[in-house]
């Protein structure tokens, strides 16, 4: 077994072992807004160490926060404790705000990159004789539909439409997911063409590193997109 699969190995265990570890923390002690019970689990699936650090840092630091809120304020009325919560987060660090966000939209992506490879490589499908091509497409149409539900379940809003919210999630996505999808693409590439003679295949240890490495680049390149998107009010700060 070679160092880079012995590294594969590692940074997949510790990948699973913090989603195990947050699901459990995120069970016990749910998040204020659903899906993120969805994203911090899988932002410590790819991001190995960093991940779970990130929960605890940002995640469960928010859900202690709205609890003392919330056992401090129990006779005032829902709408009332709506406010407190904005409030919250207009207390925030701006560059936090936009980090969550940017787990937010990562995780939607990861998640179709998480289900589309397998199924390239179960169907064998290419495009132009590509596995590769036929992993972006796959990869980019499932991380699409699961970014935009992601956007819609965390960013609905009482008083517009269901037609209103999905028109918004779409748009507050739309740009964010370009983003990730050009850092990870990119690294797939190298993957692919330049770092190995032939190309690993998603039953490889090393095949799942490097998608773990591809979503973390995603990430970063994400960020700056999430953080113009919030700053012009088309995504509500986290």
């Amino acid at each position: 077994m070679s160092w880079l699969e012995i590294l594969s190995y590692i940074a997949i265990a510790i990948g699973i072992i913090q989603f195990l570890v947050i699901t459990i923390d995120v069970i016990r002690h749910p998040q204020m807004m659903f899906v993120m019970n969805i994203v911090w689990p899988i932002t410590g699936l790819y991001f190995p160490v960093a991940g779970i650090w990130f929960y605890f840092k940002l995640g469960r630091k928010d859900r202690k926060k709205h609890d003392h809120a919330h056992h401090s304020s129990d006779h005032m009325h829902d709408a009332h404790e709506g406010h407190h919560h904005e409030h919250h987060q207009s207390e925030k660090p701006f560059w936090q705000s936009v980090f969550v966000s940017t787990t937010h939209c990562s995780s939607g992506c990861s998640v179709g990159d998480l289900i589309g490879a397998p199924i390239v490589f179960l169907t064998g499908w290419t495009i132009a004789g590509s596995v590769l091509f036929a992993d972006y497409v796959a990869e980019f149409i499932l991380a699409y539909i699961a970014g935009i539900a992601f956007q819609y379940y965390g960013m609905s809003m009482k008083d517009n439409s269901s037609k209103e919210e999905l028109n918004n999630a779409v748009k507050a996505d739309t740009w964010s997911l370009i983003a990730f999808e050009i850092g990870m693409f990119g690294w797939m590439a190298l993957s692919h063409y330049v770092f190995f003679t032939q190309a690993p295949k998603p039953d490889s240890a090393v095949f799942w590193f490097m998608m773990q490495i591809a979503m973390i680049i995603g990430f970063c390149t994400s960020y700056p997109a999430n953080w113009v998107l919030v700053k012009k009010g088309v995504k509500h700060a986290m």
